[in-house]
């Protein structure tokens, strides 16, 4: 008898520990948010420009992110392989440095962070491209025939000139007699 009443209570003070401790690592697991990070496409950009933004960690269907590089805030919505997506205009007159970008999740717990660098002005084309021809668009760049070849040419038509002469002249003499 006295080892059924030491198992008892044995019991008891087992149930007593772990009963208010897994409910405590439960109240902790529901207030903690996951916590992410953005995924930033492409992550160096010219003021003015425009990013796309990928997070994975909200639940749910709807997120906000913030960041002072940002002409407005981005809105998240689900992304078709997964996860939310957005799009975010850099402002105009960013300066060139990086900024820090926050995600809120809205309709549940988490929130994601990360980071873009604004360069410090839009790279504008300065002169127009060098296309067509593969790789002979260099080549192609030349500035044409010079004097040598330019000598070249009139003497050859100058000898298909005089061979064109000569031929009608024989002709000409084969035919009166």
């Amino acid at each position: 008898m006295r080892s059924s009443q030491l198992t008892l209570c044995a019991g008891a003070v087992l149930a007593a520990v772990l009963v208010p401790a897994h409910t405590a690592l439960a109240a902790v697991a529901d207030n903690e948010e996951s916590h992410g990070s953005v995924t930033v496409t492409p992550s160096t950009i010219a003021a003015g420009g425009e990013v796309d933004l990928r997070v994975s960690v909200c639940g749910g269907k709807k997120a906000i992110g913030t960041s002072e590089a940002f002409s407005s805030p981005a809105y998240f919505n689900p992304a078709a392989d997964g996860g939310l997506f957005a799009e975010a205009r850099i402002r105009s007159d960013a300066s060139g440095r990086d900024y820090g970008i926050t995600v809120k999740c809205e309709d549940g717990p988490g929130s994601a962070s990360g980071n873009v660098t604004v360069v410090h002005r839009r790279i504008d084309p300065t002169a127009p491209v060098r296309a067509g021809g593969g790789g002979t668009a260099l080549a192609a760049e030349s500035d044409g025939p010079g004097t040598p070849h330019t000598l070249i040419g009139l003497g050859l038509a100058g000898a298909a000139a005089i061979a064109i002469a000569g031929r009608s002249v024989r002709k000409r003499r084969g035919g009166t007699h």
